[in-house]
């Protein structure tokens, strides 16, 4: 089987110059190159493909039936040649690309929004691709390449095949209704706490996560499990519960039934990591953003 030849754009364009011009010195003129040095392109080309493109004699130049044959392929090749390097000129300086971003769902919809704004004001070219999804989710998507990076809560990101980078630590606060006894209480306190009607969140979110890492061995007064913080602020608005979440989800309780009350509690935090592939670089796209948020996220205030 013989081996496919190796060409190059030089080349390409100089066979088509002498296929227009049908006269070497005004190719070569037309080339930018001395007559020697077009010549030898058009040799070179002939000897890589194994046979004449052109029939020459001392007052014209043609093409070869082969030449002919050539000519189309050529141009095809020099237009794709072109597409390629021009889409990846327009992905180099951000006119065009795509980013996927895998968030906890608090992010998402909090935080998230507005750094999305400001990106695509810059590079509205750029399309943005987010699964807003739990920790472990988000790990799960970064680490099977669906994601190119992650903001996520979970020690699952300190995996060997993955870059977890600390970006802030979250706080958390009280919330509960305006006319509950807690929002006036002087000093609060866990002991405190734990004898309200209390609304958890589903045991695989890393805000219960969190939360039950910090009280354990002491048991919340639980009365509702849900998935949602919407649902959480709903329970809460109507009077069936208190509940403890972190400052980053804190949009979801403005209202002026409700009261957040920050949580003098060392060790109920929430770490926040950005997470992607230990292997292989982001896009520029993907690098871009990446560094967006890292900037946005670490001038928060978490207090």
């Amino acid at each position: 089987m013989r081996k496919t030849p190796d060409l190059s754009t030089r080349q390409l364009r100089a066979f088509l110059a002498l296929a227009e011009h049908r006269n070497f010195t005004r190719a070569a003129q037309a080339s930018h190159l001395s007559q020697p040095a077009f010549s030898a392109l058009i040799r070179t080309l002939e000897d890589a493909i194994g046979t004449r493109l052109f029939d020459r004699d001392t007052r014209s130049v043609q093409l070869t039936p082969e030449g002919r044959l050539f000519e189309s392929s050529a141009r095809r090749l020099l237009d794709d040649m072109g597409s390629a390097m021009g889409d990846l000129a327009d992905h180099v300086e951000r006119r065009k690309g795509r980013v996927r971003i895998a968030a906890l769902p608090s992010l998402a919809a909090g935080w998230l929004p507005t750094v999305f704004a400001e990106f695509m004001q810059t590079w509205p070219g750029i399309r943005i691709d987010l699964d807003d999804a739990l920790s472990d989710a988000c790990v799960a998507l970064v680490r099977s390449g669906q994601a190119d990076f992650a903001l996520a809560a979970s020690s699952a990101a300190a995996d060997s095949d993955l870059l977890a980078r600390k970006l802030c630590t979250d706080r958390f606060h009280l919330v509960c209704r305006a006319d509950h006894p807690l929002a006036h209480e002087a000093r609060l306190t866990v002991k405190k706490i734990a004898p309200w009607p209390f609304i958890q969140m589903a045991r695989n979110s890393s805000v219960r996560q969190a939360l039950d890492a910090a009280l354990h061995p002491l048991r919340l007064n639980a009365v509702f499990e849900v998935e949602h913080l919407a649902t959480v602020m709903g329970l809460v608005e109507a009077g069936l519960g208190i509940s403890v979440v972190p400052a980053l989800t804190l949009f979801h309780f403005r209202r002026e039934t409700l009261v957040t009350r920050p949580l003098p509690l060392p060790a109920l935090t929430r770490t926040l990591y950005l997470v992607q592939r230990r292997e292989g670089s982001l896009s520029v796209a993907a690098q871009t953003l990446h560094d967006l948020v890292v900037a946005r996220l670490g001038s928060l205030r978490l207090d």
